[in-house]
């Protein structure tokens, strides 16, 4: 498994990564293809770590930017 970009970050990215490889290893590619909710609270503590720690260093806005821009494009794309 890869480092989070934010180093203060890893150890809840790679808890998240293994409950997710061990659902999809396990349930998804055994044939279980519903959602599954298990691995949800895991995603959103590394997320909120990651958005922190982008926000610290100046970054989450851009990004913020670059998700917006991208949607009005889609919405663009398909006539809206």
């Amino acid at each position: 498994m890869s480092a989070s970009l934010a180093p203060e970050c890893s150890d809840r990215k790679e808890r998240y990564d293994t409950c997710f490889i061990n659902w999809y290893s396990e349930k998804y590619l055994r044939g279980n293809t519903e959602p599954s909710s298990e691995c949800d609270a895991l995603f959103k503590e590394y997320q909120s770590c990651l958005n922190k720690a982008l926000q610290e260093k100046g970054i989450y806005g851009i990004i913020e930017k670059a998700r917006k821009g991208s949607k009005d494009r889609e919405r663009e794309e398909v006539g809206l």
